[in-house]
């Protein structure tokens, strides 16, 4: 290093210069060209129109995002999708497609089609029933009706269904 305290004064720039040339190191120095390197190069890319246009767009939907508030948000949503990803094992992925491949087993059996079906027709034909029969009103043909055997029975089935679907809501 040069004993700075020989040489003649010198101005406040070529100090700085001065100093900045003995701190620097070789290391520095490559550091610092690579830097610049990869910031023209940043520069070079953002001189192409499909990246400007697309900074541009990225730019304007993030202000949009914070001006509805909704930043905040999709951050939240991206933290949690990243920690839900990082809270799977193999394990849970196992049972979770286990899990859903039993429900189509289950919904997707030709007996459980034909069970919709079935209940969907009856649905239909009880409808068009009730509203094509003429309503008689009244007490005595409410009784009327109730006195019938097929009502009694269907009656029966209706208490029995609810009571059996009761206990497996319940259980």
């Amino acid at each position: 290093m040069n004993d700075i305290s020989n040489q003649p004064p010198l101005g406040e720039m070529e100090r700085l210069t001065l100093a900045a040339r003995e701190a620097l190191t070789d290391n520095m120095v490559e550091r610092l060209s690579m830097m610049g390197g990869n910031a023209l190069e940043l520069l070079d890319r953002l001189n192409d129109p499909n990246t400007s246009a697309a900074v541009h767009s990225l730019i304007d939907r993030l202000t949009e995002l914070h001006k509805l508030g909704a930043l905040d948000t999709v951050c939240d949503l991206a933290v949690m999708l990243h920690a839900s990803r990082n809270a799977l094992t193999d394990n849970m992925v196992e049972r979770l497609s286990m899990f859903i491949e039993s429900m189509i087993n289950t919904v997707g059996n030709e007996a459980m089609g034909e069970l919709a079906e079935n209940t969907r027709l009856a649905l239909e034909e009880a409808a068009q029933e009730a509203k094509a029969a003429a309503p008689s009103g009244g007490i005595m043909a409410t009784l009327s009706m109730l006195s019938k055997p097929e009502t009694q029975r269907n009656l029966a089935f209706l208490i029995a269904f609810s009571t059996k679907l009761q206990a497996y809501v319940h259980d």
